[in-house]
C-alpha cells in the first residue's frame, strides 16, 4: 500500500505549528519522511539524542524527533494506532529507566541500577500512551537492595531518587520536556513520599486500597529499574486486583465515579466546540470503563480477559462470551477513531488537550489537519461515534442501578412497615419475622455488620422477600437464608451479584428450599452462585479430558497448593452447578450423575499428576515404575451421585525392588506408598477452599491390614489366590482411571481373567447370599425412602448382577445400567430388572439432594423427585418405586430362593 507521506507533511507544516518547528529542527529526519521511509525515520528518531552528552538532553532530543516521526506517519495513514501509543509507550519506559538509572548513579557512581522500580499505570501501563500524555508510574523501592551512601538511609536515598527523576523527565529546557510525571495515583499520595517503600505499598493494597485502585491495576506493569522486583510485586497483589468471585461491586464504582466526572465536567454533552472527547459522554473514558468494569467483574474467573490494551480487552471480553462481540468492534473502532481525534488535537501544539477547540477557525485547523473538509464534519463523525458509545455504556450502568429502591424504604419505615410487608408477601409469623430480620440488622450477623455491608443487603431485601415468599417452602427457604447469613464472613458480593442479576434470586429461594446440601454449600461458599449468570451453567460439562484441560488452566504460578485450591474451587462450581440442573429439572438424573462421574475423574487425573510432580521434586523417579489408580463401585460404574465417596485402588508398575533416582530416593513400595497417600491427601485434605471427596481405599488387596500401594504383580497374585468372593464382586465394577497405557492394558487384562475364572457355582451362590444377608442386618436402610439398601433395592440388583457375572462370565462391564442391560438381553436376568434399575437409580441420584436422610421430603421437594422420575405425582412415584422393588424381590426369589420382605 502506497502512503502520501508529502500530503501529511504539508498538512503538518500549513496545520500544527509545534510539528512545524519540529520539521525545520530536523531536517535530516523530514527528508527521510519525504522519502516514505518510515522505518528509517523511526530508528533515525531513537538515535536523535545519542550524542547529547548527557541524559536529559538525549531523552529530550529523542522525543521531538519521535513525536515528529510518529506524527507524519500517523497521518499519512502509515503507521497505525498502536504503532503509535506503542512506540510512545516503549520510549516512556526507556526513558524512566534511562532517569532511575542516572539518579542513583549520580549518588552512588557504578552502583548497579537495582531496588527502585517505576510501575506503569493508565495508558502508559496499556502501552496506549497519546503525544501529549502525562504518564502516572508509582515508584517503589526495596530497602534492603537500593544502592546508596553509607550514611543515608533507605528512605531518603529514595527520595533523592525520586526527585533527580522528577527533574530528568519533567524540568522544561531549550530543548523541551520528556513527560509530564504525576505521582499522584501512589498510595496515600497526600501524604506519602514519593517512593514508597514495597512492603509498605503491599500492606495498603491488601489492607485498605480503593476500588478505584483495583481499576487503575489492570493497566499495571512493571516498566523501569528493577523491573524484576515489579513484577514480582505485581504477582503479590494479583488476589487484589482480580477477585476470585464475581465482583458486580465494581459496577455501582464505575457508575458512581462516572456520574461525579459527568457531573464535574462543565463543557458541552455533544460533540462541538468545547467537547472533551476524553471525560464527554461516550468518549474516550467511558469505552476504557466499559471494557474495565467487565474485566473487575470476571477477571478473577477468567484469565484470558486480564489484558491491559483497551481493543485487546475488548476482543477478549467478546470472544469469552461476556459481551456481545457486535459491540466489541463497535467500540474498539469508535476507541480507535476517538484517540486519533485526541492525537490530531495534541499535535498542534504539543499540548495535553482532549477538548475541541472553542474557535471555529481552530476546529476548521484540526479538522483540515486530519484531512476532512472543516470542523462540521469532524463535528457530524463524532456525534455519531459518542451516541453510539453513549448508549452502551449508560445501558451497563443503568442495568445495575437503582434497583434496591423500594427494599431501602421498607427498611426505613421501620418495624411496622416490615412486619406489613411479610404479611402481604404471606409469611406465616410476620412480627416473629420482623424482628429477627432488624436483628439481621442490628450486628448479630457478621456479615451485615459493615455499612457497605447493610447497604448492599438493603438494596436486594425487598425482592429477596419476594422470591422468598414465592419459593415451594418459604419459611424452610428463609430459615436456611438465615443460616446461610450467619455462615458467611462477608457476602457484599452475594448480594450484589443478586442486585445485579435479580432471576437469580428465584433461583437461590428455590435452592434453599428445595436442596439441603446445595443450601450447605452455598453457606460455605456463596461464590457458587456466580457461575449461574452464565447461560452455559445449564449444560452438560464436557468430556474428562476436556473436564482435566480446564481444570489444570488458570493462574497457579506453578505452586502445588494453588493447584489444590484451583481444582476444589472448578470442581464446587461444577457439582453445585449439576445439582441446580437437577432440581430445575434440567436434565435426566442419569444424565447428572454420570457427568458428576466425569467431574471426579478429571479432578483425580489432574490432583494425581500435580502430587506426583511434586512428589519427584524430593524423590525422584522409580525407573520403569509410575502409578496406578482403579475406581470401584460408584466412581468405577461412572455414575455418582452429590453423596458419593472415592473408592480407589492404588497400584503401581514395574519392580517393587528398584529405588528412586532422587535427592531423596525411597525404594519403590515405600516411595509408592507415599505417593499414594499423597494423592489422598490431594483429593480429601480440606483447603482454605474447602473439601473435595472422601477417599475409600479399603477394597484394596488385604483390605486395611494391607499397604495402600501394591505392584501389579503382587495385585495379580492376591487377586488368583487369596481374594475374596467378595473382592471380586467389586472387581466387576472396577475400572482403571489413572497410569500408563501399557499398565493399564495388563491391568484390564488381569481383571478379566480373574473375572472369567472357573467357580463352583453353588459355593459362589451360598457366598453372595450370606454376604447379603450379613450386611441386612449389620446396615439397614436408613429410612423408607434409602433405596440402595433397602431389600429388593440397588444392593440386591447389584448382588444379583455380580453373581451372573462370576458365573456365567456374561454382561462384565463396570457400568452397572449396561451390565443389566446385557444380562438381560442373554437371558439371565427378567427385563423388569433392567427397568427397575433404571426407576431406582433415577430416584437415588435426585434424592441425595432432595431426601438426604431418606425420609419422605416436604411436598415441593416430592414433586420435584417425581418429575426427575418422569413420574406425574408423588403417588405415581412410590408405586413405581414399590414395583421396581417387588420386580428385584422376583428376581432375588429365582436367583437365590429367598423370598425378600418388602
Amino acid at each position: 500500500m502506497s502512503y502520501d507521506w508529502t500530503a501529511a507533511i504539508e498538512r503538518a507544516r500549513a496545520h500544527a505549528p509545534f510539528l512545524a518547528h519540529g520539521l525545520d529542527k530536523l531536517p535530516a529526519l523530514e527528508l527521510l519522511l519525504r522519502a516514505g521511509d518510515g522505518a528509517g525515520a523511526l530508528a533515525w528518531a531513537k538515535a536523535a539524542g545519542a550524542d547529547a552528552g548527557d541524559v536529559g538532553r538525549a531523552l529530550r532530543r529523542e522525543k521531538l524527533a519521535l513525536a515528529v516521526a510518529l506524527a507524519v506517519g500517523d497521518l499519512a495513514g502509515a503507521f497505525p494506532l498502536l504503532t503509535v501509543t506503542g512506540e510512545l509507550s516503549a520510549f516512556a519506559d526507556r526513558a524512566l529507566d534511562a532517569a532511575i538509572a542516572e539518579a542513583i548513579h549520580r549518588r552512588v557512581p557504578d552502583a548497579p541500577s537495582q531496588g527502585f522500580l517505576a510501575l506503569a499505570l493508565g495508558k502508559h501501563g496499556a502501552q496506549e500512551l497519546n503525544y501529549s500524555s502525562d504518564i502516572d508510574p508509582i515508584l517503589l523501592y526495596d530497602p534492603q537492595t537500593l544502592p546508596r551512601r553509607e550514611r543515608d538511609e533507605p528512605g531518603e536515598a529514595a527520595q533523592r531518587v525520586a526527585r533527580t527523576l522528577m527533574e530528568l523527565m519533567s524540568h522544561k529546557t531549550e530543548d523541551g520536556y520528556v513527560f509530564r510525571v504525576d505521582l499522584r495515583l501512589r498510595p496515600a499520595s497526600e501524604v506519602s513520599p514519593l517512593a514508597i517503600p514495597i512492603d509498605a505499598a503491599l500492606s495498603h493494597y491488601e489492607s485498605s486500597a480503593l476500588a478505584w485502585e483495583r481499576a487503575a491495576f489492570i493497566r499495571a506493569r512493571a516498566c523501569a529499574g528493577d523491573v524484576a522486583a515489579g513484577e514480582q510485586f505485581l504477582a503479590w497483589i494479583r488476589p487484589f486486583v482480580w477477585r476470585k468471585s464475581l465482583d458486580f461491586g465494581a459496577i455501582a464504582e464505575i457508575g458512581r465515579l462516572t456520574q461525579r466526572i459527568r457531573a464535574n465536567h462543565s463543557g458541552p454533552a455533544r460533540p462541538g466546540p468545547g467537547f472533551n472527547l476524553k471525560q464527554g459522554r461516550g468518549g474516550i473514558r467511558e469505552v476504557e470503563f466499559f471494557a474495565q468494569t467487565h474485566q473487575l467483574i470476571h477477571g478473577g474467573r477468567h484469565p484470558s480477559i486480564r489484558l491491559r490494551g483497551t481493543r485487546a480487552s475488548l476482543d477478549a471480553l467478546a470472544e469469552a462470551g461476556l459481551i456481545d462481540p457486535a459491540d466489541a468492534v463497535l467500540l474498539g473502532e469508535s476507541y480507535d477513531r476517538l484517540r486519533q481525534v485526541e492525537h490530531r488535537l495534541q499535535m498542534v501544539a504539543d499540548q495535553q488537550t482532549h477538548s475541541l477547540p472553542d474557535d471555529p477557525a481552530a476546529l476548521d485547523n484540526v479538522a483540515r489537519l486530519d484531512g476532512l473538509p472543516d470542523g462540521a464534519a469532524l463535528v457530524a463523525e463524532l456525534e455519531t461515534i459518542t451516541e453510539a458509545v453513549g448508549l452502551r455504556y449508560d445501558r451497563l450502568i443503568a442495568q445495575h442501578a437503582g434497583e434496591g429502591d423500594t427494599a431501602v424504604t421498607v427498611v426505613a419505615r421501620g418495624g411496622e412497615a416490615l412486619e406489613a410487608e411479610l404479611a402481604r408477601l404471606g409469611f406465616a409469623d410476620p412480627a416473629d419475622l420482623s424482628q429477627r430480620i432488624s436483628g439481621w440488622r442490628d450486628g448479630k450477623l457478621r456479615a451485615l455488620r459493615s455499612e457497605a455491608a447493610r447497604a448492599a443487603y438493603d438494596a436486594i431485601q425487598l425482592p429477596l422477600l419476594t422470591a422468598l415468599a414465592k419459593a415451594p417452602e418459604p419459611d424452610r427457604a428463609l430459615l436456611r437464608w438465615e443460616q446461610l447469613l450467619a455462615n458467611l464472613p462477608s457476602a457484599v458480593n452475594l448480594f450484589r451479584l443478586l442486585e445485579a442479576r435479580p432471576a437469580l434470586l428465584e433461583l437461590l429461594a428455590r435452592i434453599l428450599s428445595l436442596a439441603p446440601p446445595l443450601a450447605d454449600a452455598l453457606a460455605r461458599r456463596a461464590d457458587l452462585l456466580d457461575p449461574l449468570i452464565d447461560a452455559s451453567a445449564f449444560d452438560l460439562p464436557g468430556s474428562v479430558a476436556e473436564l482435566a484441560a480446564e481444570f489444570a488452566s488458570g493462574e497457579v504460578d506453578g505452586d502445588y497448593q494453588h493447584m489444590l485450591d484451583h481444582v476444589r474451587r472448578k470442581v464446587s462450581e461444577r457439582r453445585f452447578a449439576l445439582g441446580v440442573q437437577l432440581i430445575e429439572g434440567a436434565r435426566d438424573p442419569m444424565e447428572i450423575g454420570q457427568a458428576l462421574s466425569r467431574v471426579a475423574e478429571a479432578a483425580l487425573d489432574v490432583l494425581a499428576r500435580a502430587a506426583t510432580a511434586e512428589f519427584e521434586r524430593a524423590h525422584g523417579k522409580v525407573p520403569g515404575g509410575q502409578l496406578m489408580v482403579m475406581g470401584y463401585g460408584r466412581l468405577g460404574g461412572g455414575v455418582l451421585t452429590h453423596a458419593s465417596d472415592l473408592d480407589l485402588v492404588f497400584l503401581f508398575t514395574g519392580d517393587h525392588a528398584a529405588d528412586s533416582d532422587g535427592a531423596r530416593p525411597l525404594g519403590a513400595t515405600l516411595y509408592f506408598n507415599r505417593l499414594a497417600q499423597r494423592v489422598i491427601a490431594a483429593l480429601s485434605v480440606p483447603t482454605a477452599e474447602g473439601a473435595l471427596y472422601e477417599v475409600d481405599t479399603r477394597l484394596r488387596p488385604s483390605g486395611e491390614q494391607g499397604p495402600i500401594a501394591v505392584s501389579l504383580d503382587s495385585f495379580e497374585r492376591y487377586q488368583r489366590e487369596s481374594a475374596w468372593t467378595w473382592e471380586h464382586m467389586a472387581l466387576a465394577r472396577s475400572r482403571v482411571l489413572f497410569g500408563p497405557g501399557a499398565g493399564r492394558a495388563r491391568l484390564e487384562g488381569i481383571v478379566r481373567q480373574v473375572l472369567t475364572m472357573p467357580r463352583d457355582a453353588e459355593k459362589l451362590r451360598a457366598d453372595v447370599h450370606e454376604m447379603r444377608s450379613t450386611m441386612a442386618r449389620h446396615k439397614p436402610a436408613r429410612g423408607a425412602l434409602d433405596v440402595k439398601l433397602a431389600r429388593g433395592g440397588l444392593v440386591d440388583i447389584e448382588f444379583i448382577t455380580h453373581y451372573l457375572q462370576l458365573r456365567d462370565h456374561q454382561g462384565l462391564n463396570p457400568s452397572m445400567g449396561a451390565a443389566v442391560a446385557q444380562l438381560a438381553e442373554a437371558g439371565l436376568l427378567p427385563g423388569d430388572v433392567q427397568a427397575a434399575h433404571g426407576m431406582l437409580g433415577r430416584f437415588l441420584i435426585a434424592a441425595r439432594l432432595l431426601a438426604p436422610d431418606a425420609q419422605e421430603p416436604p411436598p415441593a421437594a416430592r414433586a420435584v423427585l417425581a418429575k426427575a422420575c418422569q413420574c406425574g405425582d408423588w403417588d405415581a412415584l412410590t408405586s413405581a418405586l414399590a414395583e421396581s422393588r417387588a420386580a428385584v424381590a422376583r428376581a432375588w426369589a429365582a436367583t437365590f430362593g429367598e423370598t425378600l420382605e418388602i
